[in-house]
């Protein structure tokens, strides 16, 4: 059964190791190769990387929290307007074909990253706000 504590869990490890590590620690070399475009300085890829990994300390958080059976509502919105937005658009840019000459790893990150960002919202918005755990 999927519960507030597996979508928390799933949520941070889908977000560490698709989106921290690469952004954070592949060399520029790399992340050129799965099919990001080149770019002068990869500064502002590395601080989304970092910006995603506080996001996961924060549902580090929240996964506590429900573990020990309580609600906690900070990082559970967080996530919810963080992945909502996120699926937002990433789906309409990659409708209007922002990133289809992007490299196809990055393409089927990206696709995927859609439909786990749904699922993610969906799953905290159900399982979180209207969930089983006390409010």
């Amino acid at each position: 059964m999927i519960n507030l504590v597996n979508v928390l869990r799933f949520k941070i490890a889908a977000t560490v190791i698709f989106w921290c590590v690469p952004l954070i620690l592949f060399p520029a070399s790399a992340l050129t190769t799965l099919g990001l475009p080149e770019q002068g300085s990869y500064m502002f890829v590395r601080m989304l990387g970092w910006a995603f990994l506080a996001l996961c300390v924060g549902y580090g958080f929240g996964l506590k929290a429900a573990m020990a059976g309580r609600y906690q509502p900070g990082p559970i919105w967080v996530g919810i307007v963080s992945n909502g937005g996120a699926c937002t658009y990433l789906l309409y840019y990659g409708l209007v074909g922002e990133w289809a000459t992007w490299g196809i790893i990055v393409q089927g990150i990206f696709w995927l990253s859609v439909g786990a960002t749904a699922l993610i919202t969906l799953g905290l918005y159900f399982k979180g706000v209207r969930g089983g755990l006390p409010q």
